[in-house]
């Protein structure tokens, strides 16, 4: 079936122990168990590549959102660390998602700040990204833990925009403290949470090179204040405070589910292999199932119940059927079972993708 897929039925394709040598390539030198080496730098790039590609003409505008979880260990990999905020042994991934389609899955140990490295991947990113797409506005989305100067300045300097949680602190909550009150009130008489927003012009009393916009949220839900801050450097006119916060601000929630997807669905935390190099490479060839996911969404079911479905649905419903396959001198037979659930749903995706490859 494989064969049949990739267009190779009369070639013989790379079976397991192939595979097993692409994981375990020698990172110095080659032997002859070693031939095959994965190439780093061209696989990144291939991630942005088949986003371009999904696009007919450029955008006027993308949102990129950054986000690092961890992925838990539970031998002895190379490079694990234990975390105090996670309370446990793991790896801190950086990735980088454009709506549902991931851009960037880069691996690294846990022993550093969340934001570490993430200029260098944003560079790289968007470099490759103009290149194409000269003309496309690129904002970068994220929570606190990316309000960095390093960043904040090279998208300054470089003309991306971005939407940045910011940590509150003593002066900020002080900033806002009329906004908190005037919520309180509000949630008292009406017994239900009640929200204010003020603009800030806001800098740090060190680290920041600037003074930047600052949006805060004065929340009340019950007996709890909730205050809450995001600085940007998109303006006021285009995006007013509470539009900024409760419609921008408040989307990057979905990559979440996109890091769950990866997670709990597409195998992005097997990395149990010791060496750091092999898990890596593990990690890319989970999220390139993300990239077959989505692409099968975008193609194939759209406009059909599972659209929008995560991947175990899908493939549960799609992919994981019984069906017997004959095998003659000019064609290969595929025969499902008539009592398939989602039959309607398989046959207009095999014509989707059919036409698309026409």
């Amino acid at each position: 079936m494989l064969g049949v897929l990739v267009g190779k039925l009369e070639e013989p394709l790379a079976g397991k122990s192939t595979l097993n040598r692409l994981e375990l390539f020698a990172p110095q030198g080659v032997s002859r168990y070693h031939r095959i080496r994965p190439d780093g730098e061209a696989i990144e790039r291939l991630f942005v590549e088949l986003f371009l590609d999904s696009y007919r003409s450029a955008p006027a505008e993308i949102v990129l959102d950054l986000d690092a979880t961890d992925v838990p260990l539970h031998g002895e990999q190379e490079r694990r660390l234990f975390h105090g905020y996670y309370d446990h042994y793991c790896y801190l991934p950086l990735y980088v998602y454009c709506g549902r389609q991931p851009l960037l899955a880069r691996l690294r140990p846990a022993d550093i700040d969340g934001a570490a490295g993430a200029r260098e991947a944003v560079e790289q990113l968007v470099g490759q990204i103009r290149a194409r797409w000269p003309r496309t506005r690129i904002v970068l989305r994220a929570d606190s833990g990316f309000a960095r100067e390093a960043l904040m300045g090279w998208c300054e300097a470089h003309g991306v925009d971005y939407l940045f949680g910011l940590a509150k602190n003593g002066r900020l909550v002080r900033a806002i403290g009329r906004e908190l009150r005037e919520a309180a009130s509000e949630a008292r008489r009406t017994g239900r949470p009640a929200r204010r927003f003020r603009e800030l012009t806001y800098r740090t009393r060190s680290g920041w090179s600037r003074a930047r916009r600052v949006v805060a949220k004065a929340e009340q839900t019950g007996d709890k204040s909730n205050p809450r801050c995001v600085v940007t450097s998109r303006a006021a006119r285009d995006w007013p405070a509470r539009a900024l916060y409760e419609d921008l601000y408040h989307a990057r929630g979905e990559m979440e589910n996109r890091l769950k997807e990866a997670q709990l669905e597409l195998n992005a935390d097997r990395l149990s292999a010791h060496a750091f190099r092999v898990n890596q490479l593990r990690l890319w060839l989970a999220t390139f199932a993300h990239v077959l996911i989505e692409a099968l969404r975008r193609l194939a079911l759209g406009g059909s119940e599972l659209a929008r479905a995560t991947a175990q649905t899908i493939r549960l419903k799609l992919l994981k059927i019984g069906a017997v396959v004959t095998l003659s001198v000019r064609r290969v037979r595929l025969a499902l079972s008539e009592s398939c659930p989602h039959q309607a749903e398989f046959i207009a995706a095999c014509r989707a993708l059919g036409a698309g490859a026409r």
